[in-house]
């Protein structure tokens, strides 16, 4: 494998998070104990980022062909003895392999890289473990959030995190020079007791997402129940009509705008409630409820869920015509018009209804994949704030408004029409309507000037009551202060 661009850091040589100070350490030797993948992904990148690279194994001769012709693959003592830095790429169950090694690794660094199978499995951490194993070592924990894959691939978007922690602030910054060499960011979490937190990270499955998942399903639950119930159990009581197959297409292609729909609005409602917070105490400085401050942090979440049942909602629609049941009610409707002697059936109201509809709705999922794109690190990342607000704040909302017409144009006439009402529930669309509409009357009420001139004030660092020195000069020329309401 060539260096090309995976040798080359994409953040060049400054300092990195977590304040490790590094300087270019391309061209000192590097050694790993192991030969397993992430041993070989390792190796490759560490060769392609320039540095010498020795592999122990316990059988070198059978293991030199999996790893690049550059790297040196011996034994296991003889790798040790060639560098002061070791990476350990064994499992924490072989670490007692090692133990021979002691007295040729004392005195050296060595990078605890491996990961558990489950969260807590142990009661310390695997670095703290190798690090009671080999007492007279100076062990870091480092590089096993990333992959074998990111290794040989190297960190192109540039958003690739090298998480170190070691009691040794020295070793800290050695290991960091290495990672930036490499094409990553270290970010230094701290001393050893952190090296647990480190580990679970690569264990956690989606942890951002399981809220927002959770609410989706639950919306989902809802509104599919609902739906089942005006749609297939009411005609089968009142009409003793079979209509189970409805279930399959039908009911969900009703549930899925309405979970979309009002899980879009569910990503501008708690910058409402945030704003009538700020207004109500006047300060910024207030600290929102914790459901709240969840609530803002996960809204990226939920608007992608919100746009992945939209593309669903339009899949599916455009599915309805192929179902063998809507060819059999065809077929029905037109030998009835037939036997009825309709000529005409066009309904002006119906066609321009529904022509708006269809076209509201794609303008809508347009946005709505607009939103979602930007979200996504590589782009949001070759956006300036304004640019990105714009997107999200500003082409969010109107998505939101265009999703209300979109719904409006569907109800139409019909929240009027007794007949819609089954088992006296509702319509469906007129129940998703109440939060965007509360939304977007709120959005309306904050762009009056008078409130929205208040509420750029206070985000801005205005605070009500707030007492603020000044200072006047005297009579004689000398200063005196005083201090006068901020509100006044």
């Amino acid at each position: 494998m060539s260096r090309g661009d995976m040798a080359k850091p994409l953040l060049g040589h400054r300092s990195t998070e977590g304040d490790l100070s590094t300087t270019p350490a391309a061209g000192r030797t590097i050694g790993v104990l192991g030969s397993g993948d992430f041993a070989r992904s390792l190796a490759i990148r560490l060769v392609c980022s320039g540095f010498k690279v020795v592999v122990g194994s316990r059988n070198p001769k059978r293991k030199a062909s999996l790893f690049p012709a550059a790297a040196e693959v011996t034994f296991q003592a003889e790798a040790v003895k060639k560098t002061d830095v070791i990476f350990v790429a064994v499992f924490r169950e072989h670490y007692s392999t090692l133990c021979d090694l002691a007295d040729v690794l004392a005195g050296k660094i060595l990078v605890d890289v491996s990961n558990n199978t489950e969260i807590n499995h142990h009661k310390e951490s695997n670095a703290e473990y190798l690090a009671s194993l080999f007492p007279a070592c100076t062990v870091v924990k480092g590089f096993n959030v990333v992959s074998a894959w990111t290794l040989q691939s190297g960190a192109r978007d540039g958003n690739k995190q090298v998480l170190i922690c070691s009691n040794n602030q020295e070793a800290k910054r050695t290991v960091a020079e290495i990672a930036q060499v490499m094409g990553f960011t270290p970010v230094d979490m701290g001393c050893m007791s952190s090296a647990c937190e480190i580990e679970n990270i690569p264990l956690r499955l989606l942890p951002a997402w399981k809220i927002p998942i959770f609410l989706a399903l639950g919306l989902f639950l809802c509104f599919f129940t609902y739906n089942l119930i005006r749609q297939v159990i009411h005609p089968f009581i009142r009409e003793q009509k079979n209509k189970l197959y409805k279930i399959p297409i039908e009911v969900v292609n009703t549930t899925l705008p309405c979970v979309s729909y009002v899980m879009l609005s569910l990503v501008y409602l708690p910058g409402v409630l945030a704003a009538c917070s700020q207004l109500y105490y006047g300060t910024k400085y207030r600290r929102f409820p914790d459901w709240l401050d969840q609530w803002l942090q996960h809204r990226k979440q939920i608007g992608l869920l919100s746009f992945f049942c939209a593309a669903l909602h339009a899949v599916y629609s455009l599915c309805l015509p192929m179902r063998r049941s809507h060819r059999y009610l065809l077929i029905e409707t037109a030998v009835k018009q037939a036997v009825e002697k309709k000529m005409n059936i066009w309904v002006e109201e119906e066609v321009w209804r529904m022509e708006i509809y269809i076209s509201v709705g794609i303008i809508a999922l347009g946005l709505l994949s607009l939103l979602a794109i930007t979200s996504l690190p590589s782009i949001a990342n070759s956006l300036n704030w304004r640019e990105f607000s714009f997107i999200q704040s500003t082409l969010g909302f109107i998505a939101l408004v265009i999703s209300t017409l979109h719904t409006l144009t569907y109800g139409w006439s019909r929240a009027f029409d007794e007949n819609q009402y089954k088992f006296y529930l509702p319509p469906t669309y007129t129940l998703t309507l109440l939060v965007p509409c509360t939304v977007i009357i709120a959005k309306v009420i904050f762009s009056l000037p008078c409130i929205q001139h208040r509420l750029l004030r206070i985000r801005r660092g205005w605070e009500k009551g707030r007492y603020v020195k000044f200072v006047l000069p005297s009579a004689t020329g000398e200063f005196s202060s005083g201090e006068t309401s901020s509100n006044v």
